[in-house]
């Protein structure tokens, strides 16, 4: 019925739009955006919007170049152009980051060194849990922006942002505009995407605004038994009863489904692959077979899913004399489901498998998450002793209600099956086998907040900015052993302090210097998924130091930005040098690095644009239990880290209409385990583009991606003999409309 409601919702829009995707620009307050009836790509001034403001950079209307911070903003136009359908492949496109897939973890992020929980993800400014608990994989047509901030925010977003913050901006209504735009794509895979959005005017000061979503295909991987899906709808009203007040209230949902949940590509022993690649080489002789690209050894009915709502406001407020108020209310709630072969070894072939066999464990995890969120706070921007100031200071408190069932299967609970021909084997029913685990996690969080930041022009192009945030964390973690009725409870609180102090120089018209160090916290795990034992140690700790420059120049035909950058992170859990069988905090974790991001417009029919990253990052002090002996970790480098990125585009308009676009991804090589004894190559990915009007206001675009049909590691899971191999060559027609 839902998908039915996702599909009306879509086709509407497409049979009464008709025009172009155009070129947004957005207004000094960020909230406004006008749209150019074409598609035709120009040099626009200020490529990297340095002017523009980022929601999760500051809460002062910082610009991005008065910010002191690398900050990367991706808009809806840009996500268009360069094919960036999902989540995953958004994070992938930005300057020094990976993604990839995981099934308990979707679109999950490494970046600056660092992955997982330490990258906190938002929603319109609200951080709802870990990213590693809420993110999934979903369409961003529902998205105005993706903005990024790189390195530690604790300082606005509380614990968790250790490497960065990516706030992903829902489409909001615009006052006085009535427009409807859709995009329609077929591809590869069976792959099919349908979107549609309108927005319309009630009256002179109120105006709302709704978009859906389908996207279905039988494998965004091209993978036997993963049919997917993914929908949205989001809805909302805006009121401004004059320039000085504005009301918003948005709803939006959320579902996906991605059938016989896939892990990645097992690794087997070289001397039984077919065809033995180099893509993964390990200290024990497994390699990545391009013959299994395909194989999904997951049983029928095992599946990755979530439902999931958010209702929010916003009330802003221009009081005068430079002050302002503004009031964020959000109330969230999710189900998610996690069934899964989680683990998978090879055997070695024998008479009853002669082409080997993996024996795999079971998992079946659920989430019920509630949330809500309240936010207050008040800023003016005025003068002490001459000199521009602006200031802000808020209050924050939201509640956590999460109970999570976490079920393991050993072994013996699936068959075997065969690596050439792997049988599809039955979901296990029942809950006898889960004896490996059986438990219940219930955790109840209150957090309150108080924050404040300032920013000080000592001249006009000499501003200092700093910012403080005290956080009263109170848990209440529950487990409950479901066999027995057993429970085991622990109540910790937490109270950090995170701060920040930066500085921006202005050296010469269009040359911006700036520095910062900034502090942050982490729980040593998912605060709400940490197990009783965990949730008993203390938060890290991390300290950031960051320099760099942001300059355009060229009459606005050119921007450049670039960072050093180096962070650290204290007392994550190591082995106990006496007692290595216990777990003690005291480890450490560091990344330093350098990124570089550029864009140009030479002509007015030609933009290039991309970035490179380099980044050393190592465990300073970590040791791990194996087979009962501590294991000495210190000096590897940490999973899922490349030591370089590189990402470059190119869109060229040929005689005023046709629009040719060229786009190079390649990341380093990377491990997959602490030990760093299996290594994934580096790879490169090539797409090209080819967009032209085939009516007034409509768009055709053809896209091919993966080009050269490169066999790659894209990200490992678990365990860390699983890699994810990238999709290969595809195609796709996109079709895109505005009126």
């Amino acid at each position: 019925m839902f998908r039915t409601l996702f599909l009306a919702g879509v086709a509407m829009p497409c049979l009464l739009s008709a025009a172009p995707v155009g070129a947004q620009t957005r207004d000094a307050d960020g909230t406004r955006d006008r749209t150019d009836a074409t598609i035709v790509v120009t040099g626009r001034r200020d490529p990297l919007k340095l002017d523009d403001q980022a929601q999760a950079a500051s809460r002062l209307a910082l610009s991005i170049r008065e910010t002191p911070a690398s900050v990367e903003v991706l808009t809806q136009d840009d996500l268009q152009l360069r094919g960036l359908r999902t989540a995953r492949e958004t994070f992938n496109g930005v300057v020094g980051a990976i993604a990839g897939n995981v099934p308990g973890n979707p679109a999950v992020v490494s970046l600056r060194g660092f992955a997982g929980n330490t990258v906190s993800i938002l929603q319109d400014g609200v951080r709802v849990s870990a990213s590693t608990v809420v993110q999934r994989d979903g369409s961003n047509w529902h998205y105005d922006r993706v903005e990024v901030l790189k390195g530690p925010a604790s300082v606005l977003y509380g614990e968790g942002a250790l490497a960065g913050v990516i706030n992903k901006v829902t489409r909001r209504p615009v006052i006085g505009e009535r427009h409807v735009d859709s995009l329609l794509s077929i591809g590869s895979f069976a792959t099919l995407f349908a979107a549609g959005g309108v927005n319309l005017p009630v009256s002179s000061t109120i105006a709302v605004r709704a978009d859906a979503s389908y996207q279905r295909s039988d494998s965004l991987y091209d993978v036997d038994d993963n049919d997917t899906f993914s929908a949205g709808l989001t809805a909302s009203a805006l009121w401004r009863p004059s320039e000085r007040v504005s009301l918003l209230i948005a709803v939006d949902h959320f579902e996906d489904r991605y059938d016989t949940t896939y892990q990645g590509l097992p690794l087997i022993l070289g001397q039984y692959a077919l065809r033995p690649t180099d893509a993964v080489t390990s200290a024990n002789g497994l390699v990545a077979d391009r013959a299994l690209r395909r194989r999904n050894y997951n049983p029928k009915g095992a599946y990755s899913g979530a439902d999931e709502t958010t209702v929010r406001s916003r009330f802003d407020w221009t009081i005068g004399g430079g002050w302002t108020f503004a009031l964020d209310l959000t109330g969230y709630t999710a189900d998610r489901a996690f069934l899964l072969a989680d683990n998978q070894s090879f055997v070695a072939p024998d008479a009853a498998f002669p082409g080997g066999g993996f024996r795999q464990t079971y998992q079946d995890f659920r989430h019920d998450h509630q949330f809500w969120n309240a936010r207050a706070g008040i800023g003016n921007d005025g003068r002490i002793a001459g000199m521009r100031n602006r200031f802000s200071v808020g209050i924050e408190h939201n509640d956590t209600d999460f109970v999570s069932l976490r079920r393991t299967a050993p072994v013996s609970a699936l068959a075997t099956v065969d690596v050439r021909n792997p049988a599809i084997l039955p979901l296990p029913m029942g809950t006898a086998i889960f004896t490996a685990g059986n438990v219940t996690f219930d955790s109840v969080l209150r957090q309150t907040s108080v924050f404040a930041e300032d920013a000080l022009n000592l001249t006009p192009g000499w501003l200092l900015v700093g910012g403080v945030r005290w956080d009263h964390m109170a848990l209440d973690r529950t487990t409950i052993q479901n066999a027995t009725g057993a429970v085991d409870r622990n109540r910790p609180t937490f109270d950090p302090i995170s701060w920040r102090a930066g500085t921006t120089v202005n050296v010469t018209p269009g040359l911006t210097l700036y520095a910062q160090y900034t502090t942050a916290v982490s729980p040593v795990s998912s605060i709400l998924l940490a197990s009783i034992a965990n949730s008993r140690f203390r938060l890290t700790t991390g300290v950031a130091y960051e320099a760099g420059f942001k300059a355009d120049g060229w009459g606005g035909r050119a921007s450049v930005t670039g960072a050093v950058y180096r962070i650290e992170q204290r007392d994550i859990l190591t082995r106990d040098p006496v007692d290595p069988a216990l777990a003690v905090q005291g480890g450490r974790q560091s990344s330093q690095g350098v990124e570089l991001s550029g864009a140009v417009a030479p002509v007015p029919a030609l933009r290039l644009s991309g970035g490179v990253s380099w980044t050393d990052a190592r465990y300073d002090e970590l040791s791990e239990l194996i087979g009962g002996v501590r294991v000495d970790r210190s000096g590897n480098r940490p999973v899922n880290v490349p030591a370089t990125t590189l990402n470059a585009a190119m869109l060229y308009t040929v005689a005023g209409t046709v629009t040719l676009g060229g786009f190079v991804r390649h990341a380093g090589a990377f491990h997959t385990d602490t030990a760093n004894t299996i290594r994934v190559a580096g790879h490169t990915v090539l797409d090209a583009s080819l967009s032209f009007p085939v009516a007034t206001q409509a768009t055709l675009t053809l896209r091919g991606r993966n080009l050269t049909d490169a066999f790659y590691g894209e990200y490992s899971g678990y365990p860390a003999t699983n890699v994810y191999i990238g999709a290969p060559r595809s195609f796709e027609v996109a079709l895109a409309t505005r009126f």
